[in-house]
């Protein structure tokens, strides 16, 4: 398959009279070997229906195409949601059908309107300025997807990838450990976009599996750790005052928890965040 390139992708822009804009994130990858390093990496299967979430020109799609069953394309700019299918079918005639697009915002994207065959895999070159809540709001809403792999800034690659008792382990490191297994699969240099960002990019791998055995819902135990996180600094029993309603209370659910009250957000797994939102008074 003919990939594209810097020239074909400022050719179509140019045809599109499109000027890549900080408020959609909208960066391009330019570089063909990216776009299948980034394929090679997230270990797609044949039968794999892939959700790509911000397919822009149609790079990354391209190369997705040939090794999936099919491709659900969701694009929040109608000018590049209208332009993607016919991309496709001058480039790539024979693999045409296996590509759905959903002109959508995917931080509200709901699963009634996407195909009825369910993603099993997400793969995409986020927007760096949605990137955390797109990806938990599809871990949350689409059961079905069991592989992810995301370019995102790199400081956010950190962030999601984090282990307790890091400086950067924060909010978004217990959430998506709440739905997977996450780790860093590499870095993306600046020069493979268009325009060329003026930070790193980094690769993000999550392995669905359950969250965390509880009888607290999942509502339940991400309120805990906003409280945590909302006061960093601040000892639990401090962070988690308004939580419980009172500081005393918050020791209380902290003690049955078997959780120190001294201690900070940054030293807990999501198994301790579910066992405090368990025993909230």
């Amino acid at each position: 398959m003919s990939l594209l390139g810097p020239v074909e992708i400022r050719n179509l822009a140019d045809k599109l009279d499109i000027r890549p804009t900080k408020k959609l994130g909208q960066n391009f990858v330019i570089d063909g070997g990216t776009v299948r390093r980034i394929v090679r990496v997230a270990e797609l299967r044949p039968d794999d229906v892939v959700i790509e979430v911000g397919p822009g020109l149609g790079s990354l799609t391209l190369a997705l195409l040939p090794e999936v069953r099919a491709v659900v394309a969701v694009e929040i700019d109608p000018v590049l949601a209208a332009q993607l299918p016919l991309t496709v079918a001058e480039r790539a005639p024979e693999l045409a059908d296996r590509l759905t697009v959903v002109p959508a915002d995917a931080m509200r994207v709901r699963p009634e309107e996407l195909p009825e065959d369910k993603p099993t895999a997400l793969v995409a070159n986020l927007p760096y300025n949605v990137s955390v809540p797109v990806v938990l709001h599809l871990l949350e809403t689409l059961p079905s997807l069991r592989n992810i792999l995301v370019m995102v800034q790199s400081e956010v690659a950190d962030r999601l990838a984090a282990a307790p008792g890091s400086k950067i382990y924060g909010v978004p490191s217990v959430k998506a450990a709440w739905y997977a297994d996450v780790r860093r699969a590499g870095p993306v240099g600046r020069t493979v976009f268009w325009p060329v960002p003026n930070v790193d990019s980094g690769l993000v791998a999550m392995t669905r599996r359950e969250p965390p055995s509880t009888r607290a819902t999942r509502e339940e135990v991400f309120a805990v750790v906003d409280a945590a996180f909302a006061q960093r600094r601040k000892t639990l029993r401090a962070a988690l005052a308004s939580w419980a309603g009172t500081a005393a209370a918050a020791e209380q659910a902290l003690r049955a928890a078997g959780v120190d009250p001294s201690a900070r957000g940054e030293q807990l797994t999501v198994q301790d965040f579910a066992r405090i939102a368990e025993n909230r008074v």
